[in-house]
């Protein structure tokens, strides 16, 4: 197979390109560097692999002449995995323009160049739960450690109202919209889905993505200046800690993108919700309490938890609870999560300290 990964150097496309390696696939990855470890990413990558079976390409997908002169150079392609893009909330409000080019332009040029280069190629396209908005229409509970909507016990599925509430909502929803359509007008085989939180090896996080990782790493660094009888540095979370989503690790989610090649002819116009499913969900309170539990963490009473942070006011357009209903992927893509969240943490934390 012949196989191209847009941000292929991210954590996503990373994990993913290694998978293919490993089986002997050639894959193309499109990566500008921009983000953080993409460069530690793309040398582990070359370390994999023979130059014949893996080629960088350093360009920005939103550079339409450079996405097309790299179809018209590797291709066709047998399935193209779209991974690229401006993954932030928080930056598309700072920087909305650029979170435009990112993720609507380059995710048109790159439908564009199958179309016109490889129109048989298969696409999946990484899409995310901050279409549906910041979902404030629904009635919720709230629990000592979290928040829940009655009226959706599993989560969400398929059926729930789109409602692009932010620059970054607008910007991967556009393009969600675009696969959904390439697929209706032009007969691309396209796959959506709709990631909630995903974590792992590979993921280097910062304050304002990945949070699982963010957090482990502030435990160790606590546990560390605990053990060293040093006073412990707090950190800051926005809104109650009550936040939930449904956390999926890294093998879950490649095994999902290697499940949807394999049914591409039946799955070929679908959008999923993704994620851990309520299994696996977490607000950012039980987070804490796990990664105590994990690290033999006293309990701090100022906190009542065993880490120490302070708290400030709720992320403007945030999700107080967001987790996917994933029956629907079970059915057509039969797949499921096998990584279980404490399971997910222990290797997390391994990453985090410097582990494989």
């Amino acid at each position: 197979m012949n196989i191209l990964i847009t941000g292929g150097c991210g954590f996503l496309g990373s994990n993913i390109a290694a998978k293919f390696l490993s089986r002997g696939e050639r894959v193309i990855v499109i990566d500008a560097l921009f983000r953080q470890g993409g460069e530690q990413n793309l040398a582990w990558l070359q370390s994999l692999a023979a130059p014949a079976q893996f080629n960088h390409c350093k360009a920005d997908t939103a550079d339409t002449e450079a996405v097309e002169s790299i179809f018209q150079k590797y291709g066709p392609f047998d399935y193209i995995c779209h991974l690229a893009g401006q993954v932030a909330m928080t930056t598309s409000l700072s920087d909305p323009r650029r979170d435009l080019f990112t993720n609507v332009v380059g995710s048109f040029n790159i439908l564009e160049a199958a179309r016109n280069y490889c129109p048989g190629t298969f696409l999946a396209y990484s899409s995310t739960n901050k279409v549906y908005g910041d979902l404030r229409d629904f009635e919720y509970e709230e629990t000592p450690s979290r928040y829940i909507i009655p009226a959706h016990p599993k989560g969400f599925d398929e059926s729930l109202r789109l409602d692009f509430a932010s620059p970054y909502g607008c910007s991967k929803g556009s393009a969600d919209q675009y696969f959904h359509d390439w697929y209706r007008n032009f007969g691309l085989k396209t796959v959506v889905f709709r990631h909630s939180s995903i974590f792992g090896g590979r993921q280097f996080s910062t304050f304002d993505q990945g949070w699982i990782g963010w957090f482990c790493q502030k435990a160790l660094e606590q546990q560390a200046a605990i053990t060293a009888g040093k006073a412990v540095t707090p950190f800051t979370i926005q809104g109650t800690g009550k936040q939930v989503r449904d956390v999926l690790h890294a093998d879950d989610l490649i095994a999902l993108y290697l499940a949807a090649y394999e049914h591409r002819d039946s799955v070929a116009g679908e959008a999923f919700n993704i994620g851990g499913g309520i299994e696996n969900s977490l607000s950012l309170l039980e987070l804490f309490t796990r990664l105590g539990a994990l690290l033999d963490l006293p309990v701090n009473p100022s906190t009542n938890s065993p880490l120490t942070f302070t708290n400030l006011p709720r992320r403007q357009s945030d999700q107080d609870f967001f987790v996917a209903d994933i029956s629907k992927a079970g059915r057509l893509i039969d797949w499921t999560p096998r990584v279980s969240c404490d399971e997910g943490l222990r290797r997390m934390l391994e990453w985090c300290r410097g582990g494989k």
